[in-house]
């Protein structure tokens, strides 16, 4: 790590949480591990996943399976987003299940020769994304698979709004899932529609399995009992008193009031830490220090209470200063904050509170 800014994924937490929902849920899970496990690093996460029983996962498309493939992961995968006609061969290939998006696809797909493909039928039921939503059309689509030898062995879909406490809408579209797939009279080996905070909020026996997201690393909109597996650090590289009247960073947003001591920290928005932060307090030895001036690509400065050394590590969010807070600050949500952390900030792994791994993805990548 040769610039002091690091996201710390804490694998115990992680597995806390997971063994958690295992037990809430009463169900089996597909860990949903997409977007390189919301920014986390995918292969540590399987990891944790197995050794807590779990041999499902989910990405959103074809590269992320084969990425997976390719690291050696030999479980089960399936992809929920789409996937082009052209390269449904790669999934038969490589043993990949893939959705069914819509009835179109699925009559491209059986133009060409997809015996052996293993497909989940995505049932459409409000979120009007993909997935097939007529009655007539989730009928028609299952025999197609059967007569073209494709092993429809799954059929799930996705609730819009799981994270509403009411979960008004969330019943809506689970009864319609429930009215569907029991109108296509078939014995699917998975059938899933709980998301993250459905597992923890939606009490149902229709399903077998649930997927597995956001709340693994801690984040729930219905159980707040879950550990916070994601932080992000940096550290002061440079600090200075600076006079009444002076400006920091770019157009001069930022005139101090009297003399002020700001620090430099070497992450920016390049990182993930977008501009939009600025005003924010971040976590330092017992304070909450502003965030100063405009955030600049690569530096950001904050006003402290004391001359620290150099060095002196400094939470952008963690164990004081929650990623559900910086969200609600930014107007968004966790799932952006997280995947938002570009690829140039080091991953460092603790298990059993000591780094068992401290990675880099773009400098391995340039030693190779």
């Amino acid at each position: 790590m040769y610039r002091e800014s690091w996201v710390e994924i804490n694998l115990d937490a992680l597995k806390k949480n997971i063994e958690h929902i295992l037990n809430k849920s009463k169900k089996e899970l597909i860990c949903v591990i997409k977007a390189n496990g919301y920014g986390s690093g995918d292969q540590f996460i399987i990891q944790t996943a197995r050794e807590c029983g779990i041999h499902f996962f989910a990405v959103s498309s074809l590269d992320e399976a084969l990425v997976l493939r390719n690291e050696g992961c030999h479980e089960k995968i399936l992809i929920l987003g789409y996937v082009d006609p052209k390269d449904i061969d790669l999934c038969i290939e490589h043993n990949i299940s893939t959705t069914v998006v819509s009835l179109d696809w699925l009559k491209e797909i059986v133009k060409r020769e997809v015996s052996g493909l293993s497909v989940h039928l995505k049932i459409d039921t409000g979120m009007n994304r993909i997935g097939i939503k007529e009655e007539d059309e989730c009928i028609e689509a299952l025999n197609l698979c059967l007569e073209n030898e494709i092993n429809p062995e799954g059929v799930f879909t996705h609730f819009a709004c799981s994270d509403d406490k009411t979960q008004s809408m969330t019943m809506r579209q689970y009864n319609l899932f429930v009215e569907r797939v029991k109108t296509l009279q078939y014995d699917f080996e998975y059938i899933h529609c709980d998301n993250s905070d459905a597992l923890l909020s939606l009490d149902e026996d229709f399903t077998n399995y649930g997927r597995l997201g956001i709340s693994m690393y801690g984040i729930s909109a219905h159980d707040q009992t879950l550990h916070p597996v994601f932080s992000l650090f940096s550290t002061i590289s440079c600090i200075k008193e600076i006079d009444a009247d002076e400006t920091i960073s770019y157009g001069a947003t930022y005139t101090t009031t009297s003399k002020e001591i700001i620090a430099t920290l070497p992450i920016g928005y390049a990182d993930g830490w977008l501009r939009k932060n600025q005003g924010r307090s971040l976590y330092i030895n017992g304070e909450l220090a502003p965030i100063v001036g405009r955030i600049c690509m690569d530096q950001c400065m904050i006003h402290t209470s004391q001359l620290y050394p150099v060095g002196t590590k400094v939470e952008l969010f963690g164990n004081h200063i929650s990623v559900q807070d910086v969200a609600k600050d930014l107007d968004t949500i966790p799932y952006e904050v997280l995947t938002n952390l570009s690829e140039r900030l080091t991953r460092v792994y603790v298990k059993n509170n000591k780094p068992i791994s401290i990675n880099n993805a773009r400098l391995e990548r340039s030693l190779k």
